[in-house]
């Protein structure tokens, strides 16, 4: 059994899911896509953590909101 998992450059993970560098480096700071750093310092995305669903929050509605 194969446990290794895919990962993508920055800019790879910027053209497969179609952000901006700086989307990518916030999903990061935020905890929202999970990522290894090679030891000579680039980070690579794992692919998996790109698709995966985002954390269930709640969601007002208009009329909540207002």
């Amino acid at each position: 059994m194969n446990t290794e998992r895919k990962t993508l450059s920055i800019m790879k993970a910027c053209e497969t899911v179609g952000v901006s560098r700086r989307t990518i480096y916030n999903w990061i700071a935020g905890g929202k896509v999970e990522y290894v750093r090679t030891a000579g310092g680039s980070v690579r995305i794992f692919a998996d953590s790109l698709w995966r669903e985002p954390a269930q929050t709640p969601q007002l509605t208009r009329k909540e909101a207002s």
